[in-house]
């Protein structure tokens, strides 16, 4: 067990406390406060091309009036997705009951991405999906985002964590109806043990 300490700021957007990165610099008068930490620290891992993989979870037209910032983890997203194209990275896309819902939103450019896959359950990791991992030798890490982060965002994450696999959250590219819905699940997957990052 380490002790340590972390700076939050109180982000008004969010209407919480966010960490504060190392080397980050305050020029106005803000909220902020110390936080103590008694954690078990586990080393993150380097994401690699060749060991990743990235999971785009129902960012469907449906949810555009619904899910708070979802301008914002659109254009996110986007850019998730386009970065993983450069980088070879396959990208995996689920879209919850897609005949009710409607398709992933169009700015998000699905091209060349292993896997679009229709769902009715929480969480994406589908048999197809398995049989899709499976066919990637050496996967260690799945990049995560989309919505909602209480529900199908944590689900997934839990079960690949389960599975063995690292996941890193991409907090800013992940949201819910509620933020006080975002802010709890992004609290419980942070403290569910080694195999979480954000």
């Amino acid at each position: 067990m380490h002790r340590k300490f972390v700076v939050q700021l109180f982000a008004e957007e969010w209407s919480q406390y966010i960490d504060l990165p190392k080397g980050f610099v305050v020029s106005e008068r803000c909220k902020v406060r110390l936080v103590p930490l008694q954690i078990q620290i586990t080393t993150l891992g380097n994401l690699t091309p060749s060991s990743t993989v990235f999971f785009c979870c129902d960012m469907q037209e449906r949810f555009r009036p619904a899910i708070k910032y979802f301008g914002d983890i659109i254009s996110v997203g986007q850019r998730l997705v386009q970065g993983a194209r450069i980088l070879g990275i396959p990208v995996i896309v689920t879209e919850q009951y897609p005949k009710g819902l409607g398709s992933t939103v169009q700015e998000i450019d699905l091209t060349g991405v292993k896997l679009v896959l229709p769902k009715t359950k929480f969480s994406m990791v589908l048999p197809e999906v398995e049989a899709a991992l499976a066919d990637i030798p050496g996967v260690r890490s799945v990049v995560l985002f989309g919505v909602e982060t209480h529900v199908c965002i944590q689900q997934t994450a839990l079960e690949l964590v389960g599975r063995g696999v690292e996941v890193h959250i991409v907090a800013d590219a992940t949201s819910s109806r509620s933020m006080m819905d975002r802010m709890f699940a992004l609290e419980v997957t942070s403290t569910g043990g080694p195999g979480f990052f954000f």
